[in-house]
């Protein structure tokens, strides 16, 4: 069976490596994102998904538009060329218009339950609301966002220290797992629930902030959300903006807003609660605990 498959994340890297690890479902054309500048140095970097299905001697196209006519006929040509044919997306990051939708059935391979945490950034999300259980959900793209019928579903615990970084891993392997049974047992797909419908906003910079006119155990999930990827931030009285890497809560008590250097601890007060900065990362500079951070800057 031939696949065509587009994405573009580490998330859908690791997807990508599962499914061409099957000589049934392996790729015959890998489809991704422009290579873009990146770091300091704004050198062009090429999407995990180019460097994985490279690596991996997977034929790569990078077009400037996915739906240009150019592009998906390329699509639609490499998903006739050896029917039957399957058309994969997972963490494209760009619509998919209606054109393509037209032409060809396409899978998606989503990491949450829909209809709960249906959008951009479903894993920080999850994390972040507090939830105990997420999950991957393999659904026919619709020009909906998110709203397709679902064949496949699979459920992952969120742990009390988890972290985008550790939950992601676990659901990358859930997602490829699910999207080979998809790929061969051809399940019946079901419509979405009407209720329990969230929708996961693309994190934004006031999501990055750490408000302490918030409780303290949401700062908390914030940082285990948005590390090691986007990283939290907290505006410090010097007018600096540092971030936040690793945080636990703290029993000792702080009023709202206040920073105190507790023998070495950095501590924030929050609305209700206090948040101890584990690990924080200066501007410009690298990731430090917190004792060696006080060591070298002023609260005041």
């Amino acid at each position: 069976m031939s696949v065509v498959y587009l994405g573009t994340s580490e998330f859908a890297a690791a997807v990508l490596e599962r499914l061409a690890a099957d000589e049934r479902h392996r790729p015959s054309l890998v489809v991704t994102r422009p290579d873009r500048p990146s770091g300091r140095g704004r050198r062009l970097a090429s999407p995990p998904v180019a460097r994985t299905a490279r690596r991996l001697g997977l034929p790569v196209a990078q077009p400037p538009r996915v739906n240009d006519p150019e592009a998906v006929a390329a699509i639609t040509g490499a998903a006739a060329a050896d029917p039957p044919a399957s058309v994969v997306v997972c963490a494209f990051g760009a619509l998919i218009g209606e054109a393509l939708l037209a032409a060809q059935p396409i899978l998606n391979v989503h990491p949450s339950l829909l209809p709960r945490w249906r959008g951009a950034a479903p894993v920080e999300r999850a994390i972040m609301a507090g939830d105990e259980t997420t999950g991957v959900s393999i659904m026919r793209l619709t020009a909906g966002l998110d709203e397709g019928p679902v064949c496949l579903a699979g459920e992952e615990p969120i742990r009390p220290d988890d972290d985008y970084g550790s939950l992601s891993r676990r659901l990358e392997a859930l997602g490829g797992e699910l999207l080979v049974r998809a790929l061969q047992e051809r399940p019946p797909f079901h419509e979405q629930a009407s209720d329990g419908v969230t929708y996961a906003e693309k994190i934004g910079p006031e999501d990055r902030l750490l408000d302490p006119a918030r409780p303290a155990a949401q700062l908390e999930r914030t940082v285990r959300a948005l590390h090691p990827h986007i990283g939290a931030r907290l505006a410090m009285p010097s007018g600096e903006t540092i971030g936040v890497q690793r945080a636990r809560l703290s029993d000792e008590p702080l009023a709202e807003g206040a920073l105190a250097d507790r023998g070495g601890r950095l501590l924030l007060g929050a609305s209700p609660g206090t948040l101890e900065l584990l690990e924080v990362k200066p501007p410009g500079g690298r990731g430090m605990d917190a004792a060696a951070y006080l060591r070298g800057h002023a609260l005041t």
